[in-house]
């Protein structure tokens, strides 16, 4: 078996050569009819948000006291942190309106895809416009801030580091920040937000309810200046994604860090693990930094896990933005690098490869039974799936059709792009079922809300 599932990578890795890669888009977020009929929960959470925080700027330019209740009151925002945050919520910035940001990245899910049926299915979301989906989870939009300008790792390496993106194509090269190169990317991508034009959007800004806001953190000329104005609004949703409402570090383990709460003997058991025999830490660092910084669970680095396909997904059969149909291959990193000049010689060396996310928020979720995606592609429908996949990819045999199985209890389906995986931290950890447990309930350590700052 192990010699059939070896033929059956090395097949799939010279398929992924061979196919002419599409440039990939974010998954966006479901679509709602109209600003006044709501269509899915998230969209009226982020009503809600939007609402509640024009009324505290309504409340703060009239001198009035703000209310002491809310997620607002406990964290203080600065103007441009609250901008952000209007930005980051408003319903009216997508063409047709009814898709904010949070629509796909959803505070009460740790701030990645908020829909549950979508979660459990193709793991992609719909854009503004009806049909429309991307082609990627989302990723969480917290802890993304302190990703480095996208950068080779050194000179005698094809190693990458930074940027944003599942792929880093949003480098920081352009505002020095690739969180706000991120927040510019959605507005215009025809399977999101779906705005005509830069200045479409820089409208809908300067004539909407925070108008003065805007002009009052950026200056009362700044909407006379279409390309420094969406520069701007980019900028200010970095900045609130970058607040201590997002980045909140407020998790047991924050606290546990801290001396201020205990882990249980099997959270204890986990975290030992993940620093040691299952090789976590060597891509989602665990410790405080050098000065104390609390840990970002993340090293901003690119890894390909062998994730197999996500035939749910949508964007298969979107002939109008997918042409190869069921035949396109995600090839992440890979696909960026052939785009640049200066990095296209080093692209077959990074084919397959996605920018390893934070684990901040892995778990958190608004009740238990909710489900979460895992992976780009969501192939994953809970934690303890995501785990057992890391600790036997290369133990079971490759799921085929002349060999039918159940993945991952007798087999798993190959990999999406058969070069370039990660067999040195993952694969065969050797991990009893125990184990597994226990490196989940750890993770289950790292979801924000166990204190208020």
């Amino acid at each position: 078996m192990r010699r059939v599932r070896f033929l059956s990578m090395v097949i799939g890795g010279l398929l992924a050569c061979e196919l002419q890669p599409a440039p990939p888009t974010e998954s966006a977020a479901p679509r709602t009819e109209a600003l006044s009929s709501p269509v899915h929960p998230a969209s009226e959470e982020a009503r809600a948000v939007f609402e509640a925080t024009l009324a505290l700027e309504d409340s703060l330019d009239s001198g009035a006291a703000p209310e002491s209740t809310g997620p607002s009151a406990r964290v203080r925002l600065t103007p441009e942190e609250r901008l952000g945050k209007l930005l980051f919520f408003d319903r009216r910035l997508s063409e047709p309106p009814g898709q904010p940001c949070a629509v796909c990245h959803g505070p009460s899910v740790g701030w990645t895809g908020p829909e549950q049926h979508i979660n459990a299915t193709g793991a992609v979301y719909e854009g503004a416009v009806e049909g429309r989906f991307g082609n990627r989870k989302p990723p969480s939009s917290a802890y993304a801030t302190p990703a480095p300008i996208f950068h080779r790792e050194h000179p005698r390496k094809a190693r990458f580091v930074g940027g944003n993106f599942w792929d880093g194509r949003a480098t920081g090269e352009e505002l020095g920040n690739p969180a706000a190169d991120q927040a510019q990317g959605p507005f215009l991508n025809p399977v999101e937000q779906n705005n005509p034009s830069e200045a479409a959007v820089v409208a809908k800004v300067c004539k909407g309810p925070y108008a003065s806001l805007f002009r009052t953190v950026y200056g009362s000329r700044i909407c006379a200046d279409v390309g420094r104005a969406y520069d701007s609004i980019a900028l200010a949703i970095a900045a609130y994604e970058d607040s201590p409402e997002v980045n909140a570090f407020t998790s047991r383990y924050d606290a546990w860090l801290a001396g201020k709460a205990a882990l249980t003997a099997q959270e204890s058991w986990g975290l030992k693990l993940f620093e040691g025999k299952a090789r976590c830490a060597n891509c989602h660092p665990s410790r405080p930094g050098p000065r104390g910084e609390p840990p970002l669970f993340t090293d901003f680095t690119y890894d390909n896990l062998g994730v197999p396909r996500n035939l749910l997904n949508p964007w298969y059969w979107q002939r109008e933005f997918n042409p190869l149909g069921p035949f396109w291959v995600d090839y992440g990193l890979g696909t960026f690098l052939q785009t640049r000049e200066e990095w296209k010689p080093l692209a077959r060396e990074n084919l397959g490869k996605m920018k390893v996310p934070t684990l901040r928020n892995v778990d958190k979720r608004p009740y238990p039974g909710f489900i979460k995606a895992y992976g780009h592609n969501g192939y994953f429908k809970s934690l303890d799936s995501i785990v057992h996949f890391y600790n036997t990819r290369d133990v079971l045999p490759v799921c085929l059709p002349e060999f039918p199985g159940t993945p991952g209890e007798d087999c798993w389906p190959p990999p999406e792009v058969g070069l370039n995986l990660n067999t040195t931290e993952l694969g065969n950890l050797g991990l009893s079922r125990q184990e597994e447990d226990a490196l989940v309930a750890f993770l289950r350590t790292l979801s924000d809300g166990y204190f208020q700052r």
